[in-house]
């Protein structure tokens, strides 16, 4: 039937595009030699630039659409045709403009009508190679100039956008002038009804699309790949309508594409290397063209004032997000043709974002000067927001320092000895940059933006802090300031970017949604972003490993020791044993020569996650010993870590780049320059403690080795640094000798979808806490009054001995602290204390009200606590030859793929609802019961009563509440399913009692399966049902 060929999804898509501004073409004005349709280009030249037609026609005549096309093809294989697109072309001097894109104001009314002037033609089954007859499904131009193709595919005639994808790599010639990279169409589509997909540029067998869909259930909580219904009747109806309707598809060509351009040392193949330019056009994703315009649209609407929460995976394409946001904030005017902001301020950590944004402005605007990275000190910042920079990039740690900067430009020698003429220019300075608008864009927020710092970015930027200060200010008005910089700044519009929102940036950013908490404005969710083929799964080759060991009193005498105390050195002691160590390393060495390192064409690499620094010098003196024990010359390892490491057992102090001698050059290889000696074919293995965990971007990251405990936010930054994608990268592996996958899965879990939050903050906490300190009597209110009357005094009345008088406001609380008897009862107060700055400093910014007592007891506090003896047993418990390791094992317990697509449960993130203490206290006890308290949780014995084992077992397990909450809550058979890793955990705690059974039960599974379905029965008819 005609309505089911392809030829019939090719007319409708036709009209869809017609009726959102786009005119048919012919393929009869179509040029496949130049790729240009010559007649479609001179007629729009004549219509909106006559004059300069008509003056270069008298001089060239009949010639002159000859030579205007002759120059246009020479400037296209030049400078390419984005830049024509947008700059025009040189012709005698002059330019000849392609296309006019909409201005950012609409005060300009030629330049709206030459916009008007815009011809967007679709032209179907268009001849695409010289010499040959194979046709194009649909070409798409602007005023004549190919921008994009495009490949249809019909699942009715059997083919989908699959086919489309083989069809642009194996038949379309990435020479030919039509597919020439940058110089004609910019992007290829690859579509069918229900999926579009996308490619700048074509090589091949070796072209690379990318998904440009919207997800599968937009602004859900769950959002995987693919797209939704449309109301067109197909799922890429979004595509044709919207995407491609006549000023959204300008929009994209004359605000989104860029041309990115990066440096890449290759090996040169005789032991050195050389820098290779690499080039990409770079045209928006699907949700990154949406995040942007939603922004820009509530920020249009909206006005300053906002704040924003975008929660964008990893692989999602952050660093472009934010060059599109800052540039479209930059020139956005509202209804009323008014700037919304005056100035764009950036907060990252990125030192590629600036020259970044700065390329892709260039590009757009052909302007320099807008954006101004700030990467010496503060007083570039200051000359920043002094001058009006439009777009700057800085870090949050500048900003407490703004107002000295501003002294400094002002032309103060002495900073704290200022004159009266620098003193009231920069106050003039202050007072002009509180008056203005700013967005500030936040990459990778999280709860750093709750303290100090950012209020002091609300201080030097808001409008609440900077009105109505002046000689006659006193402290209270000054008192007033400070709580209005804390919250919202009816100035300010926060843009924060985050993969991982804690509980604490949903509630500053976020927006209350139809669950009645905070929620982020946009989502590209982990599940998104995996399922696109974006970033790889890190949770699909997880295996774990678990340590049983027994340790053994080695002395005559049993000595009491603080149990906590001596239980942390007794893991410390286990985890720095060369016994541990050196099987560990064997197990690395082995995993990786052997299932690693041949992947990528045998470039992949490793990091090896440690707990200690200590703990990473040791592995990598062990990782050394190994391979050269062995002869292995195919993995060599480099480590890093921060500052000095002394080793206690040897004396001997270690650094990074004392540890890191080149292999090739034999001199010690610096921090600087470690990131790229390790992206060499030099080093295969990273150690790392507390270091290169986030932030590092290394794609050859096959393997990770886990070491160390990880929970949360942590695990997932870290685990993350491996799901780069690289072509020919399948998904990685992680051994983990520490954490349980059901404790990474649940710490994944909060950040596969939409973030979100458990319970919300409550003010009246802070109250209540007051309430606690007061009744404490450690500080009078009068002292609290008297510190804040001099705290909260105006920066021009501020004096060198206001220092003193601080602090003879605070002695008198010192005293009293100190005079406590009771332990227990100091530490009480310092900890409530300091749980109470640490919630005030959050909760003052989200807060709907300002309660002056609250700030004075913050500040009075913050400068209390450091002056508050910690009363903790600082002494360490060293064990040299009072202990011994008499046995140790390493047991594979998990290996698989951990399913984050599983839906059960609700996985959330908190914010502070309670102030507790930090502290617990520390029993004694004898050194022999701690060690059986090990051994009884990990390790083994090797004692008789084999027998007695099931019944000991069952006995636990009657006796366990959970075991008996999930016994009055559930038939036998779903019993089952939740006692059987309860019971596998009661076997491993007990293994010191029967390692012959626990160990067939661990490896046999026929075994475990019939000991299971007699035991299991037995504990679950030994508990009585619930009563009604």
């Amino acid at each position: 039937m005609a309505q089911t060929t392809e030829k019939a999804f090719e007319s409708y898509v036709e009209q869809m595009l017609l009726a959102k501004g786009w005119q048919a073409s012919s393929v009869k004005e179509w040029d496949k030699e130049l790729a240009l349709f010559p007649t479609q280009i001179l007629d729009f030249i004549a219509a909106t630039q006559t004059p300069l037609w008509d003056s270069m026609r008298s001089q060239h005549g009949a010639n002159l659409p000859a030579m205007l096309i002759k120059e246009l093809v020479k400037e296209l294989a030049i400078k390419g045709a984005l830049h024509v697109l947008r700059h025009g072309f040189k012709f005698y001097g002059k330019t000849f403009r392609l296309a006019y894109f909409k201005p950012a104001h609409g005060l300009n009314a030629e330049v709206l009508a030459h916009y008007q002037h815009n011809r967007l033609t679709v032209t179907r089954q268009v001849p695409c190679h010289p010499g040959e007859h194979s046709t194009l499904d649909m070409l798409f131009a602007v005023n004549g100039l190919p921008v994009a193709s495009c490949e249809l595919k019909n699942p009715w005639t059997g083919q989908n956008w699959r086919h489309a994808i083989n069809q642009y790599r194996n038949d379309r010639n990435p020479r030919a002038p039509l597919f020439e990279f940058k110089q004609r169409a910019l992007v290829h589509f690859a579509a069918d009804p229900d999926e579009v997909h996308m490619t700048t540029r074509l090589a091949g067998k070796k072209t690379f699309f990318l998904p440009f869909n919207r997800g599968s259930h937009p602004g859900e909580v769950v959002c995987g790949a693919g797209n939704p219904q449309h109301p067109s009747g197909y799922r890429s109806g979004y595509f044709w309508e919207e995407v491609l309707e006549r000023e959204q598809f300008l929009d994209i060509l004359g605000n989104f594409i860029f041309i990115e351009r990066k440096e890449e040392k290759v090996e040169d193949g005789k032991g050195g290397s050389r820098l290779l330019q690499k080039e990409a056009v770079i045209f928006p994703r699907y949700h990154q063209l949406d995040a942007t315009r939603r922004l820009v649209n509530a920020a249009q609407l909206e006005g300053p004032g906002q704040n924003y929460l975008i929660q964008h995976s990893a692989g999602s394409g952050k660093t472009n997000s934010i060059s599109w946001l800052s540039h479209r904030l930059a020139s956005l005017h509202n209804a009323d043709e008014q700037k919304v902001f005056d100035c764009v301020i950036v907060i990252t950590d990125r030192q590629v974002l600036d020259r970044q944004l700065q390329d892709a402005i260039y590009q757009i605007e052909h302007a320099q000067g807008v954006v101004k990275a700030i990467d010496q000190d503060s007083k570039q910042l200051a000359a920043a927001l002094i001058d009006g920079t439009k777009i700057v990039i800085t870090t949050l740690q500048k900003f407490p320092f703004v107002l000295r900067g501003l002294l400094h430009a002002a032309g103060a020698d002495n900073i704290d000895a200022a004159d009266e003429m620098a003193k009231t220019q920069a106050k003039a300075w202050e007072m002009e940059i509180g008056k203005r608008c700013y967005a500030v864009i936040v990459d990778e927020a999280h709860s750093s933006q709750t303290g100090e710092t950012a209020r002091e970015l609300k201080s030097i930027l808001g409008a609440n802090a900077a009105n109505g200060e002046d000689e006659e200010t006193d402290f209270e008005d000054r008192l007033n300031q400070v709580m209005a910089s804390r919250g919202r700044q009816p100035n300010i519009s926060f843009f924060a970017y985050t993969a991982t929102p804690k509980g604490k940036t949903l509630e500053l950013f976020g927006r209350v949604g139809h669950t009645g908490k905070p929620e982020p404005f946009h989502l590209y969710s982990m599940r998104q972003a995996i399922e696109e083929g974006f970033i790889l799964d890190v949770l699909q080759n997880y295996t774990t490993y678990k340590t049983y060991f027994k340790l053994v009193k080695a002395m005559e005498d049993d000595p009491s020791l603080p149990k906590k105390k001596a239980a942390r050195a007794l893991a410390k002691f286990l985890v720095l044993h060369p016994t541990n160590i050196s099987q560990k390393i064997e197990i690395i060495v082995e995993h990786f020569r052997n299932h690693v390192k041949h992947h990528l064409g045998g470039q992949a690499k490793a990091m090896v996650v440690t707990s200690t620094r200590l703990q990473a010098v040791k592995y990598v003196q062990a990782f050394q010993a190994y391979i050269e024990q062995h002869g292995y010359r195919d993995v060599q390892p480099l480590v890093a870590f921060s500052g000095t490491v002394l080793d206690p057992d040897s004396g001997q102090e270690y650094t990074e780049p004392g540890m890191n001698i080149d292999s090739v050059t034999g001199k010690a290889i610096s921090e600087k320059q470690l990131p790229e000696r390790f992206n060499s074919p030099d080093y295969q293995v990273l150690l790392v403690a507390n270091k290169y965990q986030t932030g590092f971007d290394q794609p050859k990251l096959m393997a990770m080795y886990v070491d160390k405990r990880l929970d949360g936010v942590q695990a997932v930054q870290t685990l993350s640094r491996l799901n780069r994608m690289l072509p020919g990268k399948e998904a990685p592996f992680v051994l983990d000798f520490v954490n349980e996958a059901e404790d990474i899965y649940r710490a994944f879990k909060p950040y596969y979808d939409a973030t979100s939050l458990q319970e919300t903050s409550d003010p009246a906490l802070l109250e209540q806490v007051k309430h606690d300190l007061d009744s404490l009597q450690v500080y009078y209110w009068n002292e609290v009054e008297a510190f804040a009357r001099i705290f909260y005094r105006s920066p021009n009345k501020q004096n060198p001995a206001d220092h003193a008088h601080l602090q003879r406001h605070l002695q008198p609380a010192v005293d009293r602290f100190k005079a406590i008897s009771d332990d227990e009862q100091r530490s009480v107060f310092r900890d409530k204390l300091s749980g109470y700055v640490n919630v005030y400093a959050f909760l003052s910014q989200i807060m709907p009200y300002a309660d002056p007592d609250l700030e004075m007891l913050y500040s009075f506090g913050r400068l209390l606590l450091p002056h508050l003896p910690l009363d903790r047993d600082n002494s360490n418990v060293k064990l040299g030859d009072e202990v011994d390791l008499h046995y140790y094992r390493l047991q594979r317990v998990f290996s698989g793929a951990i399913d984050l697509a599983d839906e059960q449960g609700e996985y959330t993130v908190k914010s502070p609802t309670d102030v507790g203490t930090g502290k617990a206290k520390d029993e004694k006890a004898p050194l022999s019961e701690i060690i059986e308290l090990l051994n009884n949780r990990f390790g083994t014995n090797f004692t008789e009563e084999d027998r007695l084992f099931f019944e000991q077992i069952k006995e636990k397990a009657t006796n366990s509440p959970e075991v008996i909450q999930l016994r009055q809550a559930n038939p036998f058979d779903k019993f089952q399913l939740g006692v059987r890793q309860m019971l596998e955990d009661l076997m491993i705690q007990r293994m010191n009692e029967n390692d012959k059974i626990v160990t067939r039960y661990m490896d046999d599974r026929a075994f475990e399966d019939a000991a299971f379905a007699v035991l299991s029965k037995v504990i679950f008819d030994s508990i009585p049902q619930a009563k009604d």
